[in-house]
This record gives C-alpha cells, sequence and structure tokens, in this order.
C-alpha cells in the first residue's frame, strides 16, 4: 500500500511541478483543509516558497483528502521530503511520528499547534497568552457598553474551545482571559467558563452551538477561537433572534465575518496574518537547512477588526474581487 501511495504522490508532484527544477521539496500537512484560514496560510508559505526557489506542496487537500494527519505524515517521511509543516497536537502519536521524521533527517515544523515534546526544529503560532489578553479586553468592552455584569447578574462569557486541539495552547490563551478580565473588571462581576465543541466539520459545530442556546444559561458574550466557530456562532445568534443580546468575538477574517460586524452582528474579530504565519514556515526550514538551527519560535501578528476599522477590509475584499 505505502509503495503505491509513494508511486502516485510523486506522479502528481511531477506532473505540478513539469519544467521546473526546485532546491528542495517541502510538504504541508493540516488537519483541515476547507476553510479560508488554511488556504490563506498555504499561499503564503507557497509565495515565500517560490522565492527560496523551493516547491512547497499541501498534501491533505487533493487525492490525500481522506487520510489523517498520521496517514499523511506516514507518506511524507516515505516520500524522502527535504521538511513538513504540520498541524500538530501532544498527543504520543504525533511526538512519535515527528520524531520519526527527524531520525530520518527531515526537519519538521509545527503550525498553529505544537508537539513540545517531540523533535521538531521550530512552531510557527500566535502569542496564546497575548491573544487571550485582547479577547479578555474586548469581554469587558462589551460588558460595560451594554452595562452587564452586577452581583445580582454576572455577565457570562463563555470560550468555545475544542477537545481536540492543543490543550496547552487553549489553556494559556484561557488564562490571558481570565487574568486580564480579573485585572481590569473593577466593580464589574463576571462568570467565565469553556464549552467544549466538536469543530471536525460544520454539523457538528452547528449542533454544538444550537444546543448552547437551548439551554438555560446562554451566554452574554461568546469567544470563538476559528473561523468555523464563529459562523455558526454568527448564524445561531440571528436563528435565535440574539443579536443585541449574545456578543460575539470571533477570529479569522471572511466575507461573512466581515459583513455580520458591519451590521453589528458580530461584536470583533481577531485577525492573524495567516500569510506570515506561512511565509514563517518556509523561513523556518530554510534557517533550519542552511545553518542546522533555526528559531524555536515564530509568533505571528495578529491585529482587531472592529465596526470601526471593518470599512477598510471590506474595500480590500471588494478589489480583490475585481481583480
Amino acid at each position: 500500500m505505502a509503495g503505491y501511495i509513494l508511486w502516485f504522490y510523486k506522479g502528481s508532484f511531477q506532473e505540478e511541478t513539469a519544467g521546473e527544477t526546485y532546491d528542495r521539496y517541502y510538504m504541508m500537512i493540516m488537519q483541515e483543509d476547507q476553510s479560508g484560514f488554511w488556504q490563506s496560510v498555504y499561499q503564503g508559505a507557497y509565495e515565500r516558497a517560490l522565492q527560496e526557489n523551493v516547491y512547497v506542496d499541501w498534501l491533505g487537500k487533493d487525492s490525500f483528502r481522506d487520510y489523517g494527519v498520521e496517514e499523511q505524515m506516514e507518506i511524507a517521511i516515505a516520500s524522502g521530503v527535504d521538511g513538513i509543516i504540520v498541524t500538530a497536537g501532544e498527543t504520543e502519536e504525533m511526538t512519535a511520528w515527528i520524531n520519526r521524521a527527524d531520525a530520518a533527517d527531515i526537519p519538521v515544523v509545527t503550525l498553529y499547534g505544537d508537539n513540545t515534546q517531540s523533535a521538531r526544529c521550530s512552531f510557527v503560532g500566535v502569542g496564546s497568552y497575548n491573544l487571550g489578553r485582547e479577547y479578555g479586553r474586548q469581554a469587558l468592552k462589551i460588558m460595560r457598553e451594554r452595562r452587564i455584569g452586577t452581583q445580582e447578574r454576572p455577565a457570562k462569557v463563555t470560550l468555545l474551545v475544542n477537545p481536540f486541539a492543543n490543550s496547552l495552547d487553549q489553556n494559556i490563551l484561557y488564562s490571558g482571559i481570565q487574568e486580564t478580565i480579573e485585572q481590569e473588571r473593577g466593580d464589574t462581576a463576571v462568570e467565565l467558563s469553556q464549552q467544549s465543541v466538536d469543530d471536525t466539520n460544520a454539523f457538528s459545530v452547528e449542533e454544538s452551538v444550537r444546543d448552547l442556546f437551548m439551554g438555560e444559561d446562554i451566554p452574554d458574550i461568546l469567544i470563538c477561537l476559528n473561523e468555523l466557530n464563529t459562523t455558526c456562532a454568527y448564524q445561531a445568534v440571528v436563528d435565535y433572534n440574539k443579536v443585541g443580546t449574545v456578543s460575539i468575538l470571533g477570529h479569522y477574517v471572511s466575507d461573512t465575518i466581515l459583513n455580520a460586524i458591519d451590521r453589528n452582528v458580530i461584536y470583533a474579530t481577531v485577525n492573524i496574518d495567516t500569510a506570515q504565519m506561512g511565509a514563517f514556515c518556509i523561513d523556518a526550514l530554510q534557517e533550519y537547512h542552511d545553518l542546522g538551527y533555526t528559531s524555536q519560535y515564530f509568533t505571528a501578528d495578529i491585529n482587531l477588526i472592529t465596526r470601526d476599522n471593518v470599512e477598510e477590509y471590506l474595500r480590500g475584499e471588494e478589489s480583490e474581487n475585481d481583480e
């Protein structure tokens, strides 16, 4: 089976790169491939790779869509690629695969989700604690604007977390929210909680968010950590007539999210520089090959999109669509 996969994959690679010669060949492996977030990360990596005369392929986007991350790691190692970029987690199985790649002299960069126990050469992500602090500040801003959060009726803030994601990153982010609210809340009373959401597909997210809105303890503020959760929360607020009652702090940028901010349905969203994130992955692998070492961490920039600045992003989207 592995031999067949390897032959098929190399044949596909030769077709895509016919007529071109590259110095190195990297493979990107991501847990999900449908969202604009990951497509943008890959585009950033692809463009930086071309500048370095490197080809970076996204293994799961076409023929290998049905293979799991660990299976794709096996294919990448068997293919003898020059480097692997993978969205990891802290599982023992992922640690073993990264260490197996390292033993085969294939450097691995973990992306967005880390595996700290492994022999990966670098991690590219966002500063989880600082991101949490930004969410905490925005949550407090909402409470003050809406004048909610009394001792009789504390403001309810719920963070949607992924049970399959890196728990350490989510815990650090949660600590950032918690500490910011505690330090800056003043007399405002706040109840902060986490809600586990299986975001492996849109249906499971919709079901989890719907259950949240049908329960007795509907949150005043929902904090979402990915594009899919943000979009599903937005749809639920509209469907259950909770616009103005439930405020959403989102994650990433899409036409849907930007328009929801413009309409005051989503309060704000955190935009990660995905192109920079993808480029950092290539930089880390190139540096490791050239010098034998690289930075342990690369942190992508983030910025906040609110009603105050959403117009410039909407104009940017229109310009891209016109091209």
